[in-house]
């Protein structure tokens, strides 16, 4: 090589995406996390009232509606307690999880001027955007409080399992969210497609009604839909009557946990195209 020239290196800097490396910078941007989740909750709440009552109304209609047309026109069975505390105690759950799929689908589309321009873990976006929907859990879960008092119904000492249920469907929906986020970016159809998963879901999940309308050979399939597990256990947890079916609630949970693990293994396969696409 001649004095006057000047040898040139392409230097080509990858991330580390081992496991252990990928959760130490989820907590480095921890902060991040934090911001993103404020600021929506602000963006939700502040200075409106019918975001605080959209959260009391919507659920408090749909119980209405299902108590009706299920409880007093089909009269299927209620398990021994009021019909709207049997819908109630299902809405819970399955709007926590329809809202927390919905709003982490569309968050990667929504924060994309960030994401084009500085780099930090794409998970954080995604999992924030659910801390909204916990929030509006929290005060439908008041609600459904006042309705236990109206009926005179005390809940049994299995409400305490309740945050595990919870869990159960977090992992649900941030698995789903995860997945439709990450396909959301680069095909854009999927934005309708997550609108009809939810009305789909609300009709086969048990919501206006209980599992145990299901034949007893179909519960273990039936119980492939991951939030039959968890609205039965909410069930439980709040009415105290009957028994969580055990081989069904493995098949939910399992779901749920395959749904989570699989979930962040796309999305951190597909993340470091999602600027191009985006």
């Amino acid at each position: 090589m001649r004095d006057n020239e000047v040898e040139h290196f392409d230097l080509i800097i990858e991330p580390n995406r081992t496991a252990s490396a990928f959760v130490k910078e989820l907590i480095r941007y921890r902060e991040l996390f934090y911001f993103l989740a404020w600021r929506d909750i602000l963006v939700r709440y502040k200075q409106t009232v019918i975001g605080i009552a959209w959260s009391v109304v919507r659920p408090f209609l749909t119980m209405l509606v299902f108590s009706v047309v299920f409880g007093r026109l089909a009269k299927l069975p209620n398990e021994g307690v009021p019909y709207p505390i049997l819908v109630f105690s299902a809405l819970l759950p399955w709007q926590y999880f329809a809202n927390a799929m919905q709003e982490s689908s569309n968050s990667l589309i929504a924060e994309s001027r960030l994401i084009s321009k500085v780099y930090f873990p794409r998970l954080i976006v995604p999992t924030s955007s659910v801390i909204v929907s916990a929030v509006d859990f929290l005060i439908s879960l008041v609600l459904l409080g006042i309705l236990m008092l109206w009926y005179g119904f005390v809940p049994s000492g299995s409400i305490v399992f309740m945050p595990f249920f919870f869990l159960l469907a977090t992992l649900a929906a941030l698995g789903m969210g995860f997945w439709l986020s990450a396909l959301n970016v680069k095909y854009r159809d999927f934005r309708y497609i997550v609108p009809f998963l939810v009305q789909f879901g609300l009709y086969v999940s048990p919501v206006g009604f209980s599992s145990s309308v299901v034949p007893e050979r179909w519960r273990a399939l039936y119980s492939l839909n991951p939030m039959v597990g968890v609205i039965d256990g909410f069930r439980w947890c709040v009415q105290g009557t009957g028994s969580v079916y055990l081989p069904g609630f493995a098949v939910s949970a399992a779901v749920s946990v395959l749904l989570f693990w699989s979930g962040i293994k796309f999305f951190r396969r597909t993340e470091r195209f999602f600027a191009d696409f985006i």
